[in-house]
């Protein structure tokens, strides 16, 4: 089975739930993608919003996965610079993919078809993106092309006394 990358999907009820759905289980999972367990749908929902609302405002991008059933395995979203002396290379978010697809490849063909969509951005030179640090991403991230470029000691706080750093990660498109 293999997932089937969507750039730029229409956003629709369906796309919408199954993002939600998608978002939620990696988060109660432990998956570092901007929450901590337990959350649920609604508490996900206005983040979601502010990613659809970029969409729409031509700021961002999103490449979502389909698996063989058409359900959202795997999702990215592209975030594109608006300060001119920083055009040249793009965000990438709230990678995820499924936690029942794990360890089938499925984040390595996530990142190969962001790496295939940011090439096709008029001036982008580079996807840039950042990590939880104490979870072992930048290891992974760093075996599909990435360098880590930094750290910022402490910079998340995932519960009192349990602050992470923030690797950031960059990955040359020329």
């Amino acid at each position: 089975m293999s997932l089937t990358f969507t750039l730029d999907p229409a956003v629709t009820p369906d796309l919408r739930d199954g993002i939600l759905d998608l978002w939620t289980d990696v988060s109660n999972a432990g998956g570092a993608v901007g929450f901590v367990p337990p959350v649920t749908r609604e508490a996900i929902r206005p983040e979601l919003v502010r990613h659809f609302v970029g969409m729409a405002e031509g700021r961002s991008r999103l490449l979502v996965g389909h698996d063989e059933a058409g359900e959202v395995c795997a999702t990215a979203f592209f975030t594109f610079n608006t300060h001119r002396l920083m055009a040249h290379w793009t965000w990438l978010y709230t990678v995820m993919v499924h936690p029942r697809h794990q360890g089938k490849g499925y984040g390595r063909d996530l990142l190969a078809a962001a790496e295939q969509a940011a090439r096709s951005f008029d001036g982008i030179e580079a996807i840039r993106l950042t990590c939880r640090g104490g979870l072992g991403l930048e290891r992974f991230y760093g075996s599909c092309g990435y360098k880590e470029v930094g750290r910022i000691p402490d910079a998340i706080r995932v519960a009192p006394g349990d602050d992470r750093e923030d690797v950031i990660m960059l990955l040359p498109l020329e």
